[in-house]
């Protein structure tokens, strides 16, 4: 089971970001894609997840508004939409499935004016 992650992003402060999480080796339906971001000096918080098999999902209660997940099951991909950025949400993003025995490498979003 593969997950790769689409590149580091600079954002000003108020755009958006859109974040990939490709998979391979594995029935994409067959489990949750968790979304988990790390600012710096900070552990791991975890912002939802997204069923790929029907599109259902969960956010955390302080993403809820400013977070979509979404999956595109004809390409076995998992994206993660933040919008209004603030530079607090400058972190690394990662993506993991198979009850999170499974990550992608990261992506670096970065926030600044």
């Amino acid at each position: 089971i593969h997950l790769v992650q689409s590149g580091a992003e600079l954002r000003n402060p108020g755009a958006s970001v859109k974040v990939s999480c490709k998979t391979s080796g594995y029935t994409f339906t067959n489990y949750y894609i968790f979304w988990v971001r790390q600012a710096p000096g900070q552990g791991l918080e975890g912002m939802g997840r997204i069923d790929p098999e029907d599109g259902g999902t969960w956010y955390a209660q302080k993403f809820r508004g400013r977070v979509t997940f979404t999956a595109d099951t004809s390409t076995n991909t998992a994206y993660v939409d933040l919008i209004s950025l603030r530079s607090e949400d400058t972190a690394v993003y990662y993506c993991a499935t198979g009850g999170f025995a499974f990550w992608g490498q990261g992506t670096q979003v970065t926030v600044s004016s």
